[in-house]
């Protein structure tokens, strides 16, 4: 469904009656927006609405694995792809919190060896796209037979010389920042960035089958596989050279395990409010650390997208309300961040989830 149907179909919602409060209402017209990955042999999506800690809405669409025949569920586990760049943050954050890293920390000062111009990034420029690193997908074309990781990102950085601009007086979007970042988490805590990971976030927040896949090392379990829908079918999509690097998207997780993670963001779990407070500052262009901040019908929002060879997803989330929505899908196309915004609008126009 295109910008402009979405858009056609909101205003009849609010034509016939606007009676988004009433939750069997909300299915149908989830259901409605998200028909284009319900069709037979297509890959799927799953779409979570939560509202004071409780699941209001949950859809599953479509298969993920097309070749099996297995069908979405609210325990499969899609590739985060940037999604996961909020999960590198928090790492760095509770580092930070136990006094083994600082924000203005230089990258020299965690590598010794990296060049001279690392002497003027810091963390906190490389957590806000502020640092202006050289984009490491230019060195690795899409056509790479061989798929690079977090630490051949960082050896590219140690190859060059210069940066986009000087540190801090610009954002670009940058991957390399975050593979970068997380091989900051493996030189202090002294654990790889996936154990990390596993340790201190998804086992104590029992997020039991969300990973940071590593080819030969972890399994997925429930895993959906990424497509490519076009005219002449449904054709694999699933990884490309970039889908090795952990840091900036390689985290699997599914609807049950990110609920959890949803809910601990309003609790010192992991970190004191006050830290994650920084992390929803928004610096240029509205970064923060690992998320997006503006407002959104009227209300503050955090958000991320993610886009990986066959993936899309988006989250957002809108703490004043305790209104969360995340939409996972494991296809290339189409963007799913208008269909994302258009639940979430629903919900936020009803003013209640159930």
């Amino acid at each position: 469904m295109g910008k402009n149907a979405i858009a056609a179909f909101l205003t009849s919602l609010i034509l016939v009656g606007g009676c988004a409060g009433d939750k069997d209402d909300n299915e149908d017209k989830v259901d409605k927006l998200f028909s284009d990955y319900s069709g037979s042999g297509m890959p799927g999506a799953a779409v979570l609405v939560v509202r004071d800690g409780r699941p209001v809405l949950t859809r599953v669409y479509g298969l993920a694995d097309v070749d099996k025949q297995i069908a979405v569920t609210a325990d499969t586990n899609f590739r985060l792809a940037s999604l996961t760049k909020q999960f590198t943050a928090m790492c760095v954050l509770m580092l930070v919190d136990r006094g083994k890293l600082s924000l203005e920390q230089k990258i020299t000062d965690v590598f010794a060896d990296f060049p001279e111009y690392g002497r003027g990034i810091s963390i906190r420029n490389l957590l806000q796209h502020t640092s202006g690193l050289i984009d490491y997908e230019d060195f690795v074309p899409e056509d790479s037979p061989v798929q690079v990781s977090d630490r051949g990102v960082l050896d590219i950085m140690r190859q060059q010389s210069t940066v986009y601009f000087e540190p801090g007086t610009q954002y670009r979007y940058s991957n390399s920042g975050y593979a970068v970042l997380a091989m900051m988490v493996e030189a202090v805590s002294g654990q790889s960035f996936a154990g990390f990971l596993h340790d201190n976030i998804f086992e104590p927040l029992g997020m039991n089958a969300t990973v940071a896949r590593q080819d030969g090392i972890s399994t997925v379990s429930n895993r959906a596989y990424g497509y490519t829908v076009g005219d002449s079918g449904v054709s694999g999509s699933d990884q490309s050279p970039w889908s090795a690097v952990l840091g900036d998207g390689g985290i699997y997780s599914s609807l049950n395990d990110l609920f959890k993670w949803d809910q601990a963001l309003y609790t010192e779990r992991l970190i004191p409010a006050a830290l994650f407070e920084q992390a929803l500052t928004p610096n240029l262009e509205n970064y923060g650390f690992g998320w997006r901040i503006d407002d959104f019908n009227g209300y503050r929002r955090m958000y991320h997208d993610g886009s990986s060879s066959g993936f899309r997803n988006f989250i957002q989330r809108f703490p004043e309300l305790r209104l969360t929505v995340i939409a996972l899908t494991n296809r290339r196309d189409p963007e799913v961040d208008p269909l994302a915004e258009a639940v979430a609008r629903l919900y936020l126009d009803s003013g209640s989830g159930t």
